[in-house]
């Protein structure tokens, strides 16, 4: 990061030129420093959302949305998809290097130390109504690991956080086929820790103690690409809200516990479950221009879910990837005669053909295919949300310590433009009849 440049400001009527410093990364546009602005001016800034506000530096993952780039450490997610699995990827994200074979063969020995969950923990989940969503049940079980793995807890201590976050991403799995298990009424499945990361995720979720599990290979790398298309994505809603939650120097389970919460959010995680919900309200191909046109009318509050992105204006990269991988297991499952996955291909169809979608860059995006390849694997809508924050974990733990080592990081404090009643006192008759 370097500094060249000047900006100039001049605030107001009659106010001096301020001057504030233009940084430059190693890819995206240049930054406004401006840090100095309300001691110089006595003036802030005013951006809802932080749309055109940068909250921290960050070598984790870069994003160009006009150009359809995603890069973790600099690696196309195009490579990391295609050529890597997502222990390699968490490795990368957490190390900023891909690991050479023996590293990580470390990484995976140290994250299968940590996969089983306290026995008193698991009991925890009595206190949940059997059919509470599991999002619920994942915010208030990971909340509750720091009630029982408080010996790492020094945030400080580059150990210590390297314990929490070793235990987060290999608990997040236990603690997802947990929840689901509850909610269906089944026993829980314990770890085995000959399997790989997805594999034992996947054997977790649906083995029974009735019959052997044998994962399908093209499920396992389904599966492995869904978690490493969401591991991370730069500073959104969910990883602002870890960052903002760790600046205050709280815990890593309750930071990520916030994160999780954050996630449950139709417009963010549950992005991928509204888009089955829409699915299934229209119902069959046959009402599929009905809904177009109601998705096309402005004064029609449906929306169609799954098509666009607030951040790619083109295409979104890991759509293009989810969608191979989409086909992929259609084919290998003999899906496409099933009701809802022929709606969902002939809906993408008309959003790739039809000039208002393609006026509008409303391609489908990476919630459209990854909810379609869950359903396909067996997975139920409500579990969509819980899937995305297991990937996305690796990304949140790796934003935390990265805020927590950097030494210009302070407790989030954002600004306000106040809008309420101006000073006034309160009568003096106040309260006399």
């Amino acid at each position: 990061m370097s500094s060249q440049n000047i900006a100039s400001l001049s605030p107001g009527k009659n106010k001096k030129t301020i001057e504030l410093p233009v940084l430059s990364g190693s890819e995206g546009p240049d930054v406004i420093d401006i840090r100095s602005l309300y001691g110089q001016s006595k003036m802030f800034t005013y951006d809802p959302g932080f749309v055109s506000t940068a909250s921290c530096k960050s070598a984790i993952t870069f994003i160009d949305g006009d150009q359809g780039i995603l890069l973790y450490r600099g690696y196309p997610i195009e490579q990391l998809a295609t050529r890597c699995d997502f222990m390699e990827v968490s490795y990368l994200l957490l190390r900023g290097e891909l690991p050479t074979s023996t590293q990580k063969e470390q990484f995976v020995n140290a994250v299968k130390h940590h996969t089983m969950l306290h026995e008193q923990l698991i009991k925890f989940l009595s206190g949940f109504r059997r059919d509470a969503h599991p999002m619920a049940v994942m915010v208030g079980v990971v909340g509750a690991l720091s009630a029982f793995y408080h010996d790492a807890m020094d945030v400080s201590d580059t150990l210590h956080r390297e314990q929490s976050m070793l235990r987060l991403i290999a608990k997040l799995p236990t603690i997802t086929a947990i929840a689901y298990k509850y909610n269906i009424g089944q026993p829980f499945v314990y770890p085995r820790n000959n399997l790989d990361f997805t594999e034992n995720f996947l054997h977790m979720m649906f083995a029974t103690p009735t019959e052997k599990y044998v994962p399908n290979p093209v499920i396992v790398r389904a599966l492995d690409r869904i978690l490493i298309l969401h591991a991370d994505h730069e500073q959104n809603a969910s990883t602002s809200t870890v960052r903002l939650a760790g600046s205050s120097g709280a815990n890593p389970f309750a930071c990520i516990s916030a994160g999780i919460t954050c996630l449950w959010g139709p417009a963010h995680g549950g992005a991928n479950e509204a888009c089955l919900n829409m699915l299934e309200e229209i119902g069959d191909v046959s009402r599929i221009n009905e809904y177009i046109e109601r998705a096309k009318d402005k004064d029609d509050p449906f929306r169609l879910m799954g098509f666009g992105h607030r951040v790619y204006k083109n295409f979104d990269p890991r759509a293009t990837l989810m969608r191979e991988t989409c086909h992929e297991v259609l084919d290998e499952l003999g899906l496409h005669n099933d009701r809802l996955f022929k709606l969902a291909l002939e809906l993408e169809k008309i959003a790739l053909e039809d000039d208002y979608f393609i006026e509008k860059k409303l391609y489908p995006n990476v919630d459209f295919y990854s909810g379609i390849v869950q359903r396909a694997l067996g997975i139920p809508t409500s579990m969509f949300t819980a899937i995305f924050a297991t990937a996305r974990t690796v990304g949140w733990v790796a934003q935390w310590n990265e805020m927590i080592s950097d030494p210009e990081q302070k407790i989030g404090r954002p600004r306000q433009l106040y809008v309420g009643p101006p000073h006034r006192n309160i009568p003096d008759d106040h309260g006399r009849s």
